[in-house]
């Protein structure tokens, strides 16, 4: 069982942007990064393989929701993940997917604010950001 792992150059750049604009850090980012790609249907298997990004510990990232977080993954991929394949592996790759489509959201939205309003209300546009 794994208990750190690395994200994406891309994501660590992402994020480090978002720290600067929005002054969140990677633990929050990370959360909000893997729950915008769990709402995202399309596979999410092999993502990334690039590790030379963030280095994080599995307790920052899903703190004491770690069992809901692996639950969530479970049920997007359709199967049961044991615990190597959720953390790193599949936690790795929904936050690097997710930071792009965050990265994203926040541009369209422009600020933190709008995003989490329009999340909330239920006004987010649901398309695929993840390009």
């Amino acid at each position: 069982m794994g208990f750190r792992l690395k994200t994406s150059k891309e994501t660590k750049e992402i994020f480090e942007k978002l720290d600067n604009s929005i002054n969140l850090k990677p633990f929050a980012l990370c959360k909000v990064a893997m729950s915008l790609s769990l709402k995202n249907p399309s596979d999410v298997k092999d993502y990334s393989n690039d590790i030379n990004g963030l280095e994080l510990n599995r307790q920052t990232i899903t703190a004491e929701h770690d069992i809901m977080f692996k639950v969530l993954m479970e049920n997007h991929a359709k199967k049961h993940l044991s615990d190597d394949d959720y953390f790193p592996k599949y936690t790795k790759w929904h936050i690097d997917r997710g930071a792009k489509m965050l990265e994203s959201k926040i541009k369209y939205y422009g600020n933190l604010e709008q995003f989490i309003k329009n999340m909330i209300s239920g006004d987010d546009k649901d398309y695929d950001l993840s390009r």
